[in-house]
Formats: structure tokens, sequence, C-alpha cells
């Protein structure tokens, strides 16, 4: 699969998935687990999808090609790891556990995991 159809793919299925998104959060009420576990599902699929375009077309632009040179896995690698911080702080938030200590935690963390695979390479 080329880049190019890599990301045309994302974003028809970064469009299904927020508009699955937009369907869900109007017509399902938000009173059991199954709902809250569904919300996040569908969330973590636009945010993924959202993201990963964004974090390859950026990289491309700001990384000098010679020193680092982004890839669709890498870009794919990066939105999972943004996503995978942002859900965790909404879930934390929707469990009013949330505080800007864990958010911090959290940030740091994912910093620290991507700067350990850019130093694998």
């Amino acid at each position: 699969m080329t880049e190019r159809s890599s990301l045309l793919l994302s974003l028809v299925i970064t469009l299904i998935a927020w508009g699955g998104l937009l369907l869900f959060t109007r017509f399902v009420a938000p009173s059991s687990l199954l709902a809250f576990v569904a919300f996040f599902v569908l969330l973590t699929i636009a945010l993924s999808t959202t993201l990963t375009p964004i974090a390859y077309v950026l990289g491309r632009r700001l990384f000098a090609p010679r020193r680092y040179r982004m890839t669709p896995r890498h870009a794919i690698r990066l939105g999972a790891l943004l996503t995978l911080v942002i859900i965790l702080n909404l879930m934390l938030r929707a469990l009013h556990s949330w505080n800007i200590f864990t958010c911090i935690v959290t940030l740091v963390t994912a910093t620290v995991i991507e700067i350990v695979a850019l130093a694998r390479k």
C-alpha cells in the first residue's frame, strides 16, 4: 500500500468514525457502562485516524530528512500515543479522578516512550 493510498484510507475511516461518534452521541444516552465503553472506542478510532495524518504531515515538514524520516508507521505510532494520552485523561475526567498532576504524568510518560522509540532507531 502506498503512502498516498494509506492516507486516503485513513481519511475515509476518519470521516466514518467521526460520523459514527456524532450519531452515537446523538441517539444513545450515556446511562450504562456499555455506552461509555462504546463512546471511548469510537473516540479512540476517530482520534487515532485524525492524528496519524497530521503527525505524518508535520513530521515530514518539520524534521530534517537526513536525520529523521517520518514514515507512515512512525506516524501511526505517534498518533496512537497522542490518542492514548487524550483518552486516558478523558477517562480520568469521566471518573472524576483527573487532576493536573495526572495530566503531567501521562504527558511525561508519552514523551519518554517516544524518546525511547526514537533512540532505538
